[in-house]
């Protein structure tokens, strides 16, 4: 995009950092701000400007991106005293790429409105590999005017981007995205824990299933680290936990019962109680492996 914008970008953590590269790649005038100024420091040795606060970070940009980790994290960067909706720019754009509660995703869309604002989700999937390599998928959930002038900034961080509805959409389809995730996760993790068990080299047999039908994007980029003994954060297990947590209130609001979800749910509360949490997603392997 040849347009030059100025952008807050808030949360640089594991993916936030690698998105807020691409936009300012693309030429834009990139504000930044994050808990800790240290996860920062690339973007600001490549010219991005440093704010101590989310709100005086949005208070310099036309559109506002934020990556964090938890809703109530969104809920006080947001709404709380002195926070992004409060000194946004008139008619400022807000994207809010975290996963997060539909419910709230409605209520930022209203308080944003309120001020003359336009506001959309917009969690992704893709972990830190889709991040560094700007090709996320990206759920949004907004009005069609938003989303359109979303579009340019968001491609610069994905490549398959869609509009699922209106305010609260997009977190939705990221909930289906991760019940898919943490259910499937169980799935070739018992796979290859089955494989060892048997007396067979679990690598092997990874290279051997992962292409076939029971393959999946996690089970080809994470099955590896696994077996490496790598369990580094691409997805940490406290997120992975907080998502199923939502997902599990959003279907017991739809009256749905999800077995599978139940049992990933419980599986990941062992990781927990492991002392785990700050892993990736693919340290469940470990916890096979441990019995």
């Amino acid at each position: 995009m040849s347009t030059k914008t100025s952008i807050a970008f808030i949360g640089t953590g594991v993916m936030g950092r690698s998105m807020a590269g691409h936009l300012l790649s693309a030429g834009h005038e990139l504000h930044v701000h994050n808990r800790s100024r240290e996860k920062a420091a690339a973007l600001l040795e490549r010219g991005a400007v440093w704010h101590d606060s989310a709100g005086e970070a949005a208070s310099r940009a036309s559109v506002v991106v934020t990556m964090l980790g938890f809703p109530r994290d969104v809920e006080e960067t947001y709404l709380g005293p002195g926070g992004v909706v409060e000194r946004s720019r008139d008619g400022a754009l807000l994207i809010d790429m975290t996963t997060s509660s539909p419910v709230l995703a409605r209520r930022l869309e209203s308080a944003a409105a309120a001020r003359g604002l336009q506001a959309i989700d917009a969690p992704v999937s893709g972990g830190d590999i889709g991040a560094r390599e700007a090709r996320l998928v990206i759920m949004v959930g907004g009005a069609e005017a938003a989303f359109e002038r979303a579009k340019p900034y968001l491609a610069a961080m994905g490549k398959n981007i869609a509009l699922q509805g209106g305010a609260g959409a997009g977190q939705h389809c990221k909930m289906a995205n991760q019940i898919a995730c943490a259910v499937g996760m169980v799935s070739w993790i018992e796979a290859l824990a089955y494989a060892r068990r048997a007396g067979l080299d679990p690598a092997r047999v990874l290279g051997s299933i992962s292409g076939g039908a029971a393959g999946s994007w996690a089970m080809t980029n994470l099955g590896p680290r696994a077996l490496a003994g790598d369990f580094a954060p691409g997805f940490y297990v406290k997120h992975i936990r907080k998502d199923i947590g939502i997902a599990v209130a959003s279907a017991r609001e739809l009256g749905l019962d999800l077995p599978g979800l139940a049992c990933a749910e419980r599986l990941y509360d062992k990781v927990a109680g492991k002392g785990w949490e700050e892993f990736g997603t693919q340290v469940l392997y470990r916890l096979y492996t441990s019995l």
